[in-house]
C-alpha cells in the first residue's frame, strides 16, 4: 500500500486527509511539525512515497516562511521525493515559487478531494516508476562497473540484452567448459568468443578462429586436424590442423552446424578426450584446447532431420549464449554507429532516427557498413540521412510527432517498449528530457512497461 506523510500542526486537518486517503487504500503518517516531519522521514523514508505539508505552523502563523524552510529540508535530503504544498490563498505567490524549485503541486485550503486524490495518485505512481527506474540504472550501472573489470575486447553495448550474455560470458570463461554461442549472422559472435578467450585461463594461448562454413565439406576435416602429404590431392606435403595450432588456447569454430557429419563424429572424439589422427596418418595426438563454438543455424531441428549428431551438440552445448539481433537491442545501435564513425565525424537528429527506424537484417556487420560508407560520401563532418542509404524515417516511424510538436501516446509507447521500458533511453530516442517524456506519459495516461 502506498504512504504518504502529512506533516500539518491542525489536527483536524491531518485526520480528514488520514481518513481521505483510507477510502482510497493510501496509508498515512502524520506529523504535527516540521522537526517530527523531518524525524519520520529519517526512520522512515524509503517506505515513503509523498509528502503533503501545510505552509504555516504554530510558530508563525502568517508568513509561510516555516513551510518553505521544511520544504527546502526536504527537497535538499530528498530530492526525488514528491512535495505537495497545502496553502492558504494569502501564501499562494510562495507556493508558487516552491513549485518552480521543484515541489509537486499546490492546493489551497479549504481543498477538492477529488483533484487531492488524483494529484497525489498520478504522483505516487510517477514516483514509484521513479524509484524502480533508479534501482533498475543503478542495478545496471553496477553491472557495468562490474564487467569493466574484464577485459571486453574494446567491446561497444549500451542495451542490457547484450549486457546479460556479456555478463556470462566473462563469468563462464575461467570455467574449462565447451561454450556454444547462437544468434544471426552479423551479431557478433566471434567477439564474444573473443572475449571468452581473453578471460580465461589459457588467454596467453593461441587464439584460433575456422569458419566451418566458408570452406569445401571435404576440406573441413583437413583443416581441423591436420593432413599427412599425400592424404588428398594437392596435399604435397604435411600440414598442421586448427586443433594442433590451437594447442594450449582456444579454438573457435564459426558456422559449426555446416561441419559434416564424419568431420562431427571427429570432433566429438576430439572433445571427449583430446585425441586425433591427421588425415592419411595412423599416429595419435594429443592437445589440450578450450572449444567455444557458434552458429546461426537450427541445431536441434538438424538433429530431427539427422544432419547434426544429437551427443555433439549436447557436448558444444554445455553453456549457451543466445547473442540477439541488433534489432532486438536498439540501445547499442546509436553507440555502435558512432564508434564505427569514429573522431570528426557527427550524425544529424534525423540520421539518428533513420538508424533506430531500420530492421538491421544484417545486424552489427550492416551497419558498420552503412556507416563507411557514409563517412565515404560524406565530405564535412555531419551525416544526414541521404548518405546513410537507409530510407528517411516516415510519419509511422517511432519518432513521428503529432500536431503540437510532440511525440504522441503511440509513438511514445513503442519508444518505450523498444528500450524496455528504460525511459531514459526511451525519451534519448524521442528527442526528450527524462523529466519531459514523464510529464507526457502523466498527461497521456501512459504506464512504464
Amino acid at each position: 500500500m502506498p504512504t504518504t506523510l502529512i506533516i500539518d500542526d491542525n489536527a483536524a486537518v491531518a485526520v480528514a486527509l488520514e481518513v481521505l486517503f483510507s477510502l482510497h487504500d493510501i496509508d498515512a503518517l502524520r506529523a504535527g511539525s516540521p522537526e517530527e516531519g523531518l524525524a519520520l522521514l529519517a526512520q522512515r523514508g524509503a517506505s515513503i512515497d509523498l509528502v503533503i505539508q501545510d505552509m504555516n505552523f504554530t510558530a508563525d502563523t502568517t508568513s509561510g516562511e516555516e513551510g518553505v524552510a521544511l520544504f527546502r529540508d526536504i527537497r535538499q535530503r530528498y530530492p526525488d521525493l514528491p512535495v505537495i504544498l497545502l496553502t492558504a490563498w494569502t501564501h499562494l505567490d510562495a507556493a508558487v515559487d516552491l513549485v518552480k524549485a521543484g515541489a509537486a503541486d499546490y492546493l489551497a485550503k479549504p481543498w477538492d478531494d477529488n483533484r487531492l486524490i488524483a494529484t497525489v495518485k498520478n504522483l505516487i505512481e510517477l514516483g514509484q516508476a521513479n524509484k524502480a527506474l533508479r534501482q533498475r540504472l543503478q542495478g545496471e550501472l553496477r553491472q557495468r562497473r562490474e564487467l569493466e573489470q574484464y577485459d571486453l575486447r574494446g567491446m561497444v553495448w549500451a542495451d542490457p540484452a547484450t549486457e546479460r550474455v556479456l555478463t556470462l560470458a566473462c563469468q563462464v570463461a575461467r570455467a574449462d567448459v565447451p561454450v556454444l554461442i547462437s544468434g544471426p549472422n552479423g551479431t557478433g559472435k566471434e567477439r564474444i568468443a573473443e572475449i571468452i578467450q581473453a578471460n580465461s585461463a589459457v588467454r596467453e594461448g593461441p587464439f584460433v578462429v575456422l569458419n566451418c562454413g566458408a570452406l569445401p565439406a571435404e576440406l573441413i576435416e583437413a583443416e581441423l586436424f591436420g593432413a599427412d602429404a599425400g592424404a588428398y590431392t594437392g596435399a604435397s606435403k604435411a600440414r598442421e590442423g586448427k586443433f594442433e595450432a590451437a594447442d594450449g588456447g582456444t579454438l573457435f569454430l564459426d558456422e559449426i552446424g555446416n561441419l559434416p557429419l564424419a568431420g562431427q563424429m571427429k570432433l566429438l572424439r576430439v572433445l571427449e578426450t583430446g585425441r586425433f589422427e591427421r588425415l592419411g596418418s595412423n599416429r595419435e595426438r594429443q592437445v589440450k584446447v578450450r572449444v567455444v563454438s557458434a552458429t546461426n543455424a537450427d541445431l536441434p531441428a538438424m538433429i530431427r532431420a539427422g544432419t547434426f549428431r544429437e551427443d555433439l551438440y549436447y557436448r558444444l552445448n554445455l553453456i549457451e549464449l543466445k547473442l540477439p539481433p541488433l534489432a532486438s537491442r536498439p540501445a547499442d545501435i546509436l553507440p555502435l554507429a558512432r564508434h564505427f564513425l569514429g573522431g570528426g565525424k557527427t550524425l544529424q537528429p534525423a540520421a539518428e532516427a533513420a538508424l533506430l527506424a531500420h530492421p538491421w537484417p544484417g545486424n552489427v556487420r550492416e551497419l558498420k557498413n552503412v556507416m563507411a560508407r557514409a563517412t565515404l560520401l560524406t565530405p564535412g563532418s555531419s551525416i544526414d540521412v541521404a548518405a546513410l542509404g537507409l530510407p528517411a524515417v516516415s510519419p509511422g516511424n517511432h519518432s513521428a510527432p503529432n500536431g503540437d510538436g510532440e511525440p504522441d501516446k503511440d509513438t511514445i509507447t513503442q519508444a518505450l517498449n523498444r528500450a524496455n521500458g528504460v525511459v531514459a533511453q526511451a525519451a534519448a530516442d524521442l528527442g526528450l528530457s527524462r523529466q519531459a517524456l514523464y510529464r507526457r506519459m502523466e498527461r497521456l495516461g501512459i504506464v512504464r512497461p
